[in-house]
């Protein structure tokens, strides 16, 4: 009689096969060295990429999950494996960002033991995760999976951990796997109430000055069409939190900017002025919002949200739309009256000049000496492809960037928003890139968060992804210099750095690397990292004190942005 049972650790990579997961990002060791092994006879079907660190592990899941809209998967090992996780999973589940991670463990007669890399990775991921679990048994390794990709994929998403015992990795099982399409007690896309949708559009249809504010869960839900459409309809100005960026074109007339603590001057300033504000996928931020208690006190407000937690969490809701914006909006559209509001829209467009005379010509063109961050970014955009997609680390870079690239297409931006990850950008860029190798990735970093997980150059080496890297070097840990100088009396406590030769660096791994230190060298060092087939390492020396502006200091309201 043929036994048809196979190993657990067989199951794990023929779930993730029934998944259809085809890139898998990790770092092996010994508790997950059975699933490993499996692994190596299904290198047809699942390409495993080898990191240089578990957190560039996750981080790259996390790039590839955000511009696929798939879920990103990353393996590693117990103990200190599992523990590397932990930033990427605290990361994730702050932006929404949906991963299955799957984690070995010591066998089950060792658990509790202090037994060699033994952790109790469930414990120390609970907090960071949306769901987790520890599997001791081979006929729970399926169910598990399955259970973990519906979790992490539906609703709100977010990461799910999934800790495998070694023994049930060795354990032999039969192989049956079925799709999750629901879970008792979990509901994950609330029903829209049509009364509050009446009430949403009541309010709309009687305003005179309203404003949009929409955020990723535009994306999430997959409503660019829709919120187009509602914009169109209305004639509302719209702006964009740093995470919804690329839902509505840049290009739109109704596009009005950027929101938050380094956003555009219009939207912070009339944020305080309009006479309903409509928040559609975004969670009111306190890095959009400013002080609470002076944010919007005047306007009637709009909060399409799928997640019930949102509601009323930050901002009181007169009109709250609980359900998945896709549907919402679509509701809403059907009762909105055609409107256009060209009065109000010219007082964006005004206050819109002020900006670009004080800020924007002295990032984008200056004349003093020294190079900005503004002007490598504004060559970027002339050579760059429509849908190329920027990743960036987190910092002063991460905000120009944002502020000046060219956003055009939906998913084309990857940053860490909510919980600002530095080291976060180049494993990100690397996940982002192995999603479409054809795809332009500009990678954006600072001399501070590329030393985090400056190993993944290796990775990017070993699978010759074309990423192009864009170093911002300032030799400073430049945001929190900016603070030091702007509230600290200039006491640069600890944030001046002294740094390697990143192009030798960049060398030693075979990579294409030039450097600029001089404004006449800048347009053609660009043009020639994008005409490069392979990956490109780009470092540009910055002046060292520039500072970023429009800002919005902390516990200030949004209206006392400052132009310097």
């Amino acid at each position: 009689m043929n036994d048809t049972r196979i190993r657990g650790a067989e199951i794990v990579i023929k779930s993730l096969v029934a998944e259809k997961v085809t890139t898998l990002f990790g770092y092996p060791g010994g508790a997950i060295m059975p699933v490993y092994d499996a692994l190596y006879d299904y290198i047809d079907q699942v390409d495993h990429v080898l990191t240089r660190h578990e957190q560039g592990a996750i981080h790259a899941a996390q790039g590839f999950a955000r511009v696929s809209g798939k879920v990103g998967v990353c393996m590693v090992t117990s103990g200190p494996g599992a523990t590397n996780l932990i930033t990427g999973l605290a990361d994730a589940l702050i932006d929404s960002t949906p991963l299955v991670c799957i984690t070995g463990q010591v066998a089950s007669h060792l658990l509790g033991t202090d037994a060699f890399q033994e952790t109790d990775v469930v414990g120390f991921s609970m907090p960071g995760t949306k769901w987790n679990i520890q599997v001791r048994r081979v006929e729970d390794i399926a169910p598990a999976i399955s259970k973990g990709f519906h979790i992490a994929r539906s609703g709100r998403p977010g990461p799910v951990l999934i800790d495998i015992t070694k023994d049930a990795q060795f354990a032999l099982g039969e192989f049956t796997y079925a799709p999750t399409f629901s879970v008792r007690s979990y509901k994950p896309y609330p029903p829209v109430n049509s009364k509050m949708v009446e009430k949403a559009a009541e309010l709309i249809n009687g305003a005179k000055k309203p404003f949009v504010l929409f955020g990723q869960g535009v994306l999430m839900a997959k409503a660019e069409e829709e919120l187009r459409a509602f914009l169109e309809k209305t004639g509302i100005p719209a702006a964009c939190t740093l995470l919804g960026s690329g839902a509505f074109s840049e290009d739109h007339p109704l596009y009005v900017g950027k929101l938050g603590m380094h956003g555009n001057y219009a939207p912070n300033i009339l944020t305080n002025q309009c006479d309903v504000l409509i928040a559609i996928g975004m969670r009111f931020d306190d890095r959009v919002t400013g002080d609470l208690s002076r944010y919007a006190t005047q306007a009637k407000v709009v909060h399409l949200e799928l997640d019930p937690v949102e509601i009323n969490k930050n901002v009181k809701a007169d009109a709250p739309v609980l359900g998945n914006c896709k549907e919402s909006l679509s509701l809403l559209i059907d009762q909105v009256h055609p409107s256009s509001h060209h009065e109000w829209l010219n007082e964006f467009r005004q206050l819109e000049q002020e900006e670009k005379a004080s800020v924007v010509a002295r990032d984008l063109s200056p004349t003093k000496t020294g190079l900005t961050m503004g002007e490598v970014i504004r060559y970027v955009n002339e050579f760059k492809d429509d849908d190329a997609v920027l990743v960036t680390d987190v910092g002063q870079h991460q905000m120009i960037a944002w502020r000046y690239f060219d956003f055009k297409n939906s998913r084309t931006q990857v940053t860490s928003g909510g919980l600002g990850t530095m080291g976060f950008g180049l494993p990100a860029a690397l996940g982002a890139q192995l999603h479409n190798p054809s795809r332009q990735v500009i990678c954006v970093v600072g001399d501070g968060g590329i030393q985090m997980t400056v190993q993944e150059l290796g990775t990017i080496m070993q699978t010759k992804a074309p990423v192009k890297i864009i170093l911002l070097n300032n030799n400073y840990l430049g945001m929190v210099r900016q603070w030091q100088q702007m509230f600290f009396d200039k006491r640069y406590s600890f944030t001046e750095l002294e740094n390697p030769d990143f192009i030798k660096i960049a060398e030693a791994y075979k990579i294409k690397s030039s450097k600029v230190e001089q404004r006449e060298d800048l347009s053609e060092a660009v043009a020639d990292m994008f005409l490069h087939e392979g990956p490109y390492f780009l470092e540009v020396v910055v002046a060292k004190e520039d500072n970023v502006f429009p800002m919005v200091a902390t516990g200030c309201s949004v209206d006392e942005i400052r132009l310097s």
